[in-house]
């Protein structure tokens, strides 16, 4: 048996020892849910994160008026420094991420008369540039056996068969890379920007294709992980929650945002030695053709 030779080493062994569970976005809605629901279940600390620190606070002041145990970390996955702010946190306090479900995102409401350019120039900067560029900091300090749940939506398959049979063809495409499909979200918004979306083959849904992007991303980064880290089974799904009443979904639905925490805290909670699902999107406790 070794023992640690100093404070500072067994500091460090101890710090990168401890599993940690992040979920972006969550300071109300299925987010919140989803960190309650961790805090119930999972053996490790739970980070309810938040780009605004009152909003935030609050929200775990009232999980732990429950009786659990969430903590805080700041982050704006907008924003380029607060994002590896974060990474390099959570890299120094834990070595690294166990568990990160990327929930953060936004939506326009069905009666926003805001022009549909600029719709889909806001909703893909978040829903899907900026939830890529998080991925893209964080994925090289997910752990071995790390889960990493992107939450999508059937909005995303929907839009996807909307699409013209070349755009199809190419989200469904097992070679796409990166850099192209970043190419047909920015094409996506700049079609939308000279109102020329529909004619160009693209549906009238920036939300549904901000999703079929973070899907068909989840699918690439799962790729990679593959390729890359071979041996660290670490597992990357896309996940649709489900049609629950949030702020994003509206009044008018009837399943409660506790509902959807239930499929996504299942992945996020995969025990070790599965290989499959990865790459896939994902539903209640099953996979679904892309």
């Amino acid at each position: 048996m070794t023992s640690c030779s100093g404070r500072v080493l067994c500091s460090q062994v101890t710090m990168s020892a401890r599993r940690v569970a992040l979920v972006t976005g969550s300071n109300k809605g299925i987010g919140l849910a989803t960190v309650r629901a961790l805090c119930k279940q999972y053996d490790g600390d739970v980070y309810l994160m938040a780009r605004d620190v009152a909003r935030g606070t609050a929200a775990v002041e009232g999980l732990r008026a429950e009786g659990l145990a969430p903590r805080f970390h700041q982050l704006d996955i907008t924003d380029a420094g607060s994002v590896r702010a974060a990474r390099d946190f959570f890299k120094g306090e834990y070595g690294g991420v166990d568990v990160l479900v990327n929930n953060a995102g936004i939506a326009f409401k069905m009666a926003d008369k805001t022009p549909f350019g600029i719709q889909a120039d806001v909703t893909l900067k978040t829903n899907f540039f900026a939830t890529r560029d998080l991925c893209n900091e964080f994925l090289p300090i997910i752990k071995p056996g790390g889960r990493v749940v992107n939450v999508s939506s059937v909005m995303g398959s929907i839009a996807l068969s909307r699409c013209s049979p070349d755009l199809q063809a190419r989200f469904r495409s097992d070679d796409i890379t990166e850099e192209e499909l970043v190419g047909l979200m920015e094409r996506f918004v700049a079609d939308a920007k000279e109102e020329a979306h529909t004619q160009r083959g693209w549906p009238n849904t920036a939300y549904g294709i901000s999703k079929t992007g973070l899907t068909t991303l989840t699918r690439i980064h799962a790729r990679k992980l593959t390729q890359e880290r071979p041996g660290d089974e670490i597992l990357c799904n896309a996940c649709c929650p489900g049609w629950v009443s949030t702020d994003m979904a509206g009044p008018n639905v009837k399943k409660s945002p506790e509902g959807g925490p239930i499929t996504l805290v299942f992945w996020a909670r995969l025990p070790p030695g599965f290989k499959d699902p990865h790459g896939h999107f994902v539903s209640k406790k099953k996979g679904h053709p892309w």
